[in-house]
């Protein structure tokens, strides 16, 4: 299992971080341990001072593919949900300072938070789907998908590109703006439309 990540998919977040905003998709790669399991507790890194949070609109994909053509790229995702990019900013900052590769900064053990599914139907329009954050109640991030400046199809068209596609991997398709810092204490929602989707603690 991958787990594909997008970065400035939306315009206003690529502003807020100083980025330009890019022409194809900027894609990384988070390792599988990255993934935090059910009810396993997410603890403050310690190799970070500045952690930051940034929820997205994440992907499943449901079928083995490469060079996959935007027309058909629906065909290769069949559940979505929302899940959190945890970035150590000031890590990823000096990484980026050097020019060297900063999956220290977004891939270590536990960063990626996956909520409950739902799975695809033809009334879900995903053209438009709007999903938030909350951080110890109050919203703190929202987006949706119309807003993207890459698709969902084009996302998954692109990545193909380079990448097979594998039945049970995952795409992060991107944080809106809005992606902020949180403390050892802080308790994080994610929301799909109304219905929350996870709920995770900083330790």
């Amino acid at each position: 299992m991958k787990i594909f990540c997008v970065g400035r998919n939306y315009a206003e977040h690529a502003k807020e971080l100083g980025n330009a905003i890019p022409d194809e998709p900027v894609i990384f790669i988070k390792p599988k341990s990255a993934l935090l399991q059910t009810h396993t507790p997410f603890y403050y890194p310690e190799f970070t001072n500045e952690l930051h949070y940034e929820v997205e609109l994440v992907l499943r994909v449901s079928k083995n593919g490469k060079y996959i053509q935007e027309r058909h790229a629906s065909k290769y995702y069949n559940g979505i949900t929302v899940g959190i990019d945890f970035t150590a900013r000031d890590l990823q900052a000096e990484l980026k300072e050097k020019g060297l590769p900063w999956e220290k900064a977004k891939g270590w053990d536990n960063s990626a938070v996956v909520g409950k599914w739902v799975d695809l139907t033809p009334k879900i329009n995903l053209k438009e789907i709007n999903f938030s954050l909350t951080k110890n109640k109050e919203v703190v991030q929202e987006g949706n998908s119309k807003d993207m400046i890459f698709t969902f199809d084009q996302i998954v068209a692109n990545i193909s590109n380079y990448f097979s596609l594998n039945i049970g991997d995952l795409i992060f398709t991107g944080t809106p703006a809005g992606v902020g810092e949180c403390v050892v204490g802080d308790e994080l929602e994610g929301f799909l439309e109304k219905e929350s989707m996870f709920q995770v603690e900083v330790k």
